[in-house]
């Protein structure tokens, strides 16, 4: 079968999605046309030069044996979604508000087939009219793994906050109310990762100090940016427990990758959380609501693109998840139920997924 793919190729979500699904296409001697999106940038990955040098061999291949009438996945944003390398165009994509604009709707409805990773984005897109399908993602088992190994030398319950620091994400809403119920107390500690790489040093700082309201706590730290897996790899496995707490989100991968490996969980019961995580593998806050997703720098109102609201939580109804929480890693530090997520959202899975949809085209 001759098809082809267009794809970021770098160290954030989109990028390691696209890695994910090049090396299940590897490992079963596939050799598609790739044409990448942006720089290539694998230092993030665990360096693998066979690998790689498969990469570099698809998109040679692509130059000089890329047909356009090869079906073509395409992983990327309604921005840019429409630019196609094919006749047969499909277009996998993230999307994480509620209110479709009429440039996102377009964009939906005049490419060959519509990929969301989430039932939630799925029905907002169907109240406008514009079908597509679900294609859940994956436990990234290139990258990570579970360790048999003691972080610290106490028996502190380590809490993680993941993902690019953003108003999307209830980052600072989240920190402040884990400081004000368990902030300098030395049972508990909290360690975010939130650094946004589409923002500089000095406002990634001033977000961190914004979020503390100028108090200091002991028990709080904000890690610095991870450029490579295998250090991330060993940051959610240190967590005793993950909070996602994302008023929208495409799939949740930090959460989901942390839970895979046995971390519990307080979540939020919204989008694409709903695919993955319930109340035998994580411990359930529900929404309170919703408010608006601008922020006036990765969401701007009146924009072209990504209008709309996210879900809100109540402060004490999060509290008390994480009371809930550390009831169970009192109970047993492993979340068992966690693990199953790993054979249950297996990247061969994906890899089919994508497969039969580039042959239905």
């Amino acid at each position: 079968m001759n098809f082809s793919l267009n794809l970021p190729i770098n160290g954030v979500s989109f990028g390691q999605v696209s890695t994910l699904i090049l090396r299940e296409l590897y490992k079963r001697e596939l050799e598609p046309s790739l044409f990448p999106i942006g720089q290539v940038d694998l230092s993030s990955q665990s360096q693998d030069q066979e690998f790689f040098a498969w990469i570099q061999k698809c998109i040679n291949k692509a130059k000089t044996a890329h047909s356009r009438d090869n079906p073509t996945l395409k992983l990327w944003h309604f921005n840019g979604g429409l630019d196609s390398f094919s006749r047969r165009h499909a277009l996998l994509t993230f999307y994480e508000l509620d209110q479709p604009t009429l440039a996102e709707v377009n964009a939906a409805k005049n490419v060959d087939k519509l990929i969301f990773t989430n039932k939630y984005t799925q029905d907002i897109f169907s109240k406008c009219g514009v079908d597509s399908e679900v294609v859940p993602l994956a436990f990234d088992k290139y990258n990570f793994n579970k360790k048999d190994k003691k972080y610290f030398d106490d028996d502190r319950i380590s809490f993680i906050l993941c993902g690019k620091f953003e108003h999307r994400k209830n980052h600072a809403k989240t920190i402040k109310a884990w400081a004000k119920k368990y902030g300098n107390d030395k049972k508990y500690f909290l360690q975010c990762c939130v650094y946004n790489p589409f923002a500089d040093e000095q406002t990634n700082k001033r977000w961190f100090a914004e979020s503390l309201e100028g108090e200091q706590y002991f028990n709080i730290q904000f890690l610095g940016n991870m450029p490579q897996n295998e250090l991330y790899n060993d940051f959610l496995n240190s967590a005793d427990v993950v909070l996602g707490m994302s008023g929208g989100e495409g799939w949740g991968l930090p959460e989901f990758q942390a839970v895979a490996l046995g971390a519990h969980a307080v979540i939020l019961n919204c989008t694409a959380y709903k695919e993955w995580a319930n109340d035998s593998n994580s411990v359930i806050v529900e929404p309170s609501g919703k408010k608006e997703a601008y922020d006036g720098v990765f969401f701007k109102k009146g924009d072209t693109w990504n209008q709309g609201k996210i879900f809100d939580y109540g402060e004490d109804q999060f509290t008390k998840a994480c009371d809930q929480v550390i009831e169970r890693v009192n109970n047993d530090r492993c979340n068992h139920k966690g693990l199953e997520l790993a054979q249950e959202f297996n990247s061969e899975k994906l890899a089919d997924n994508i497969l039969k949809i580039l042959v239905d085209l």
